[in-house]
């Protein structure tokens, strides 16, 4: 199996360790687990990955209102939003927010749902927890794994690890 990119960084540990479990309760003995994970990085590098210059990582975050709009109906108004991305320190991870910058009422038609948004206040739209690499084989053992061998890449800390299944 292959879980490559860095997504189960987008659950909380305890929520990786139950996915992992729950995916090598599918596998067999002879099978192998590919699985990517983003490292942690000091608090600038993360910071300027997840609010790119470009703007790409904003307007993607910003997506989650656009969409939204249009699949719930909702009338968020995205000018009065800006992407805001933070370090978590003591939870190891980047919480991306769209940060209000006026008061709002918004309605979701489809939901007959209504809710008011104060300026200052935040959306949190996505959490990416990073790991360490000596933390690794526990989350493999503790999910049914067995570490093999991993590699990382010394330009962007990022591990592949590759984990057999334990009998």
């Amino acid at each position: 199996a292959m879980y490559i990119g860095s997504s189960i960084g987008n659950f909380s540990p305890r929520e990786a360790r139950t996915i992992l479990r729950n995916l090598r309760s599918e596998l067999r003995a002879s099978d192998a687990l590919l699985l990517g994970t983003d490292m942690v990085k000091d608090e600038a590098t993360l910071v300027r990955a997840y609010d790119d210059k470009d703007g790409v990582t904003a307007e993607f975050n910003l997506n989650i209102l656009h969409r939204l709009n249009r699949e719930l109906g909702a009338n968020f108004d995205l000018r009065s939003f800006r992407h805001l991305a933070r370090y978590n320190e003591n939870d190891r991870r980047i919480e991306m927010h769209l940060h209000a910058l006026r008061d709002q009422d918004v309605t979701f038609t489809a939901a007959d749902f209504s809710m008011h948004i104060r300026a200052g206040e935040t959306i949190w739209t996505e959490s990416s927890h990073k790991y360490q690499l000596q933390e690794l084989p526990l989350m493999a053992a503790r999910a049914g794994f067995t570490p093999l061998k991993h590699w990382v890449d010394q330009e962007w800390p990022f591990v592949e690890a590759l984990w057999t299944v334990q009998p």
